[in-house]
């Protein structure tokens, strides 16, 4: 059985609503039709199975919905689809269950807030192939978070000037660097120029210290045959990472590349701040999530604590858990990537809202690459700040005998590392 858990909002009877989605999304019918028994009803038809009343609205979240009315009800209602109905694809999971619900007219608001699949689905689909195990073993780091940072500036530097900064970066002790999201094949970039520069540099560097630093390059393509061809450019040159922007991609461009990746698989989740920004519409992330860690994402990007985009930290919080908790066991768990506006300052009170955890990768741009010691020292700053945290020591104390993190501090307190 498929639960899925409907925020619903709406000026009249949510009850009706809810076995109106029920209704709507399995047998399908408005109207009694030849063929529709009572036993085809019994073994395809959902059925609503609680109703949890929530505190009423006077605003609907859908403004043009609301008419002339002042209170709008929600409640949390769980439906049940068997799943004789829907199977394991998850295109139909996405159709079947969620996508039909928010044409439903009678709603001034719907959100989808929580999916529970059975263990069909972890057999039928890949999941990570690296996850949490082999990000650390790739990159050699086990007894703290996997510290990372990004490409500055996002866009337009060609191939010889990006690899000048990675030759840098390398030697700074940083364990991780990305291709900014924005960046894939332009033309002043290309992607087969752009490896052929920069991973000279990240070989070199494992020869001379026997530190590989693992570089996620940008391979994201609407062709699923484009994007393999990407993929083989970065995995001939010796590359271990891609960044792939999920939203951009979708399912089918997500489980080609998983089926046939050597890769490690950087999700980057632009895009899904559509579906979920406003707090009465869309999907909760814990939801989302679901798809693309069976889909096969090694790496999540879920933000962090103070970004310096709109999302609270709670959310982040909430996210942080949703990816680290297994959905039919550990393997499925991809290793959570902090990032946005992050720098040395956030690491205390990430430690202990993500329950003391350091599996994580922490990716710093501006905090690392803009620190006033430079990139090495950057990378000393952040990992002084993670040891102060987990030591439990404040960050002024620590950074009394750390120069590196009394110069971030100085210089990022203000929260500007961006």
């Amino acid at each position: 059985m498929i639960r899925l858990t409907y925020r619903i909002e709406t000026p009249g009877s949510v009850e009706a609503l809810a076995a109106k989605i029920a209704s709507d999304q399995s047998t399908g019918t408005f109207v009694a039709v030849p063929g529709e028994t009572e036993e085809l009803k019994a073994r395809v038809a959902a059925r609503v199975t609680a109703i949890r009343p929530l505190e009423s609205h006077d605003k609907a979240s859908f403004p043009d919905e609301g008419g002339d009315h002042t209170v709008f009800n929600r409640a949390d209602v769980d439906i049940d689809f068997p799943l004789d109905a829907v199977g394991t694809d998850l295109s139909a999971l996405m159709t079947i269950c969620i996508g039909g619900a928010y044409s439903i007219k009678g709603m001034t608001g719907i959100r989808i807030v929580d999916m529970h699949l059975p263990p069909e689905f972890g057999h039928a689909h890949l999941g990570p192939q690296f996850g949490i195990p082999g990000s650390r073993k790739l990159t050699g780091v086990y007894d703290r978070p996997i510290i990372g940072t990004i490409v500055k500036p996002a866009l337009g530097l060609r191939p010889h000037e990006t690899a000048e900064l990675v030759g840098d970066l390398v030697q700074s002790g940083v364990d991780f660097i990305k291709d900014d999201e924005k960046l894939m094949s332009p033309a002043y970039s290309p992607l087969e120029q752009r490896v052929k520069a920069i991973m000279p540099k990240i070989l070199d560097h494992e020869q001379k210290t026997g530190k590989k630093v693992m570089y996620a390059f940008g391979i994201s393509h609407a062709d699923p045959d484009e994007m393999m061809l990407n993929h083989d450019i970065v995995v001939n040159a010796g590359g271990n990472c891609a960044v792939v922007n999920i939203n951009s991609v979708g399912f089918g461009g997500m489980a080609f590349l998983r089926k046939r990746s050597n890769l490690v698989i950087h999700a980057h989740r632009n895009g899904w701040d559509v579906l979920t920004r406003h707090a009465g519409i869309g999907m909760e992330f814990t939801v989302w999530q679901q798809f693309w860690r069976l889909l096969g994402v090694d790496q999540f990007q879920i933000n962090g604590i103070r970004v310096k985009y709109w999302e609270p930290d709670e959310s982040f919080v909430t996210s942080f858990k949703a990816v680290s908790t297994p959905m039919f066991s550990a393997a499925d768990c991809p290793l959570p990537v902090a990032g946005s506006g992050q720098w040395g300052g956030q690491a205390p009170e990430t430690y202990e809202r993500t329950g003391r955890s350091t599996d994580l990768l922490y990716l710093c741009g501006g905090g690392i690459v803009s620190h006033p010691g430079g990139a090495g020292a950057g990378v000393r700053a952040v990992q002084q700040a993670w040891a102060a945290a987990v030591a439990g020591i404040p960050l002024q104390t620590y950074a009394r005998d750390h120069i590196e993190l009394q110069q971030s501090l100085d210089k990022f307190g203000d929260g500007t590392a961006a």
